[in-house]
């Protein structure tokens, strides 16, 4: 059962990527939090959001067995927060619109998750799977605001 956590927790083997694991989960979860907001419009982000929350939890702590405390290699709370971006955008149908949306939204996230400002950081120093999490969702918390607000100010941008 460990392998499936460790698997899952790589994100299928995101996380073990080199140069910057938690940017490839972020860049992975991206299809996914897409496909999913265009075929289940309506509360699919949040099933989702939910889905990713719960796997974060179920296989942080073997990956901390196995990596050490919050490591690199797991990715699924990047996918997490990195689905807590997009849960109030309203995409376009229309690819080369939406390629842009998914595009900031993933460039925030980041941002916020790289250098965690405004309280971040401190939820990251909470202590096993619960500090591993909470950091990223609070990050892409501050990227769904931020997102919404250049969504109002440039709309034809978005």
């Amino acid at each position: 059962m460990n392998s499936v956590k460790i698997w899952t927790g790589t994100l299928f083997g995101a996380g073990l990527l080199p140069y910057g694991p938690g940017t490839w989960g972020s860049l992975v979860s991206l299809p996914v939090i897409y496909l999913t907001a265009l075929y289940f419009p309506v509360y699919g982000l949040y099933f989702l959001a939910f889905v990713t929350i719960a796997l974060s939890l179920w296989a942080t702590p073997a990956n901390e067995q196995r990596y050490g405390e919050d490591p690199p290699q797991f990715v699924m709370d990047e996918a997490a927060g990195q689905t807590v971006t997009f849960l109030a955008v309203s995409f376009h149908y229309s690819f080369s619109q939406d390629v842009v949306i998914l595009a900031v939204g993933f460039i925030l996230f980041r941002i916020f998750d790289i250098l965690k400002p405004l309280g971040i950081n401190k939820l990251q120093n909470l202590k096993g799977k619960y500090g591993v999490l909470f950091d990223d969702l609070l990050a892409g918390l501050y990227a769904l605001i931020i997102l919404e607000i250049l969504h109002k100010v440039l709309p034809t941008f978005f």
